[in-house]
């Protein structure tokens, strides 16, 4: 099957009830089985360069190396290539921001969270930085995947405060992970299996902070399993409560299998070097 029959994507970008502009940029191709999603920081329109440049540059990228009919005719097996190729692309992404920030003094500062989740051979490889988030529902099972790079997921790790003192916690949006803080980045690198009838979310804060996870379960738990509407209800629901932050959301659901041809990703490597 065809990735962009085995994958339904949907994407909605909301600059929220309180911004005057949205720093939050966002990229999905199913074809080639790729959504993207940066929430931009920094002086006045600093944070949507920073997104721009990070999202324009890796799905010009991952469009030219990766064209539709290979895609289509397969994928690749070896996780550890396939991650140091995902690694190696958003650390070209870093320096573009990075660069940019050095160089031009209204840019100075500016970075931006970002997660890439890439569906290929029934699996689905993530990289991301910062406090967006990527979720899975299976079945009736909600999950966070991804852990915030926060000074606030630092706390509650070490055990310095509970999970309903970071509800009220003023530390929410302090980053301790970004695209373009640094001239060099250490991406989180992770690699899911998925099942047929999975349904993935990746958002901004805008959406988390606003709207809890039971709430954002039971909204994509939607028995009539339209995405569209679920996109919708997400953003109205975190405007709602507030809007007080851009909300942007990717919702991918796996319609059916998409296996690839063994060896095909170490050949395509092999032309890439």
């Amino acid at each position: 099957m065809k990735l962009s029959k085995a994958l339904e994507m949907v994407v909605r970008t909301d600059p929220g009830m309180v911004r005057s502009h949205n720093e939050d940029a966002v990229f999905v191709d199913a074809s080639l089985g790729i959504t993207i999603l940066a929430d931009g920081m920094g002086g006045y329109n600093a944070g949507e360069v920073a997104s721009g440049i990070a999202t324009t540059l890796l799905a010009t990228n991952f469009a030219q190396k990766i064209p539709q009919y290979v895609a289509d005719a397969g994928g690749f097996s070896a996780f550890s290539s396939a991650g140091e190729f995902l690694a190696q692309e958003v650390s070209q992404a870093n320096m573009a921001v990075y660069n940019t920030s050095q160089n031009q003094p209204q840019y100075a500062g500016m970075a931006t969270t970002l997660v890439v989740a890439w569906f290929y051979d029934n699996r689905m490889l993530v990289g991301h930085l910062g406090d967006s988030r990527l979720y899975r529902l299976r079945g009736n099972v909600f999950e966070q995947l991804t852990k915030d790079h926060s000074l606030l997921q630092e706390q509650l790790d070490s055990g310095m405060i509970t999970l309903e003192e970071a509800q009220h916690s003023q530390n929410k949006n302090l980053v301790t992970r970004g695209l373009g803080v640094d001239p060099e980045v250490e991406t989180e690198i992770h690699d899911y299996e998925v099942l047929v009838d999975d349904v993935f979310l990746i958002c901004s804060d805008g959406l988390s902070d606003m709207v809890s996870d039971a709430e954002i379960a039971s909204l994509l738990r939607d028995p009539d399993g339209d995405l569209s509407m679920v996109a919708d209800n997400l953003v109205q629901t975190a405007n709602e409560h507030g809007g007080r932050d851009n909300i942007s959301v990717i919702l991918v659901k796996i319609k059916g299998g998409y296996p690839s041809p063994s060896g095909w990703w170490q050949k395509l490597l092999a032309r890439l070097m």
